[in-house]
């Protein structure tokens, strides 16, 4: 895997993937940025949170479980001396669908938590990972 990351102005950067996706990142005001973009460290969260819900939506549908939507919300916190790591983040899953069954969810999330997600289970050498979720009928 490779990527590029190339400086444009103040604390603002343009991420570039390999496979040829970018992404600004920016920093506050007051850290000498525009706000033009995510920091850096929330663009870790959110590739965390899409890492594990690539996982979940993918055992629930070789499990033959009818998802029609998908989301988490991500809470976090931070260490307050440097380095400022995650110490603590908490993945709520909503998963709606048409009679989702709830061990096939936990299955799915246990699964990606503790196997399959590369990030999580990097990030859960630092912080305390915890998840939940809510089901919802389609």
């Amino acid at each position: 895997m490779k990527a590029r990351l190339k400086w444009v102005d103040g604390v603002c950067f343009l991420g570039e993937s390999g496979s040829g996706h970018a992404v600004v990142m920016d920093g506050a005001p007051e850290g000498g940025g525009r706000n033009l973009g995510p920091r850096p460290m929330e663009l870790l969260l959110l590739g965390t949170a899409g890492c594990t819900s690539y996982d979940v939506i993918t055992i629930l549908k070789k499990s033959r479980q009818r998802v029609s939507d998908c989301w988490v919300e991500i809470e976090a916190e931070r260490a307050e001396e440097e380095p400022k790591v995650f110490t603590r983040i908490h993945f709520h899953f909503v998963v709606t669908g048409h009679e989702l069954k709830a061990d096939a969810v936990e299955r799915a999330i246990r699964l990606s938590a503790e196997k399959y997600c590369s990030a999580s289970i990097m990030l859960g050498k630092t912080a305390d990972i915890s998840h939940d979720f809510e089901l919802r009928d389609a």
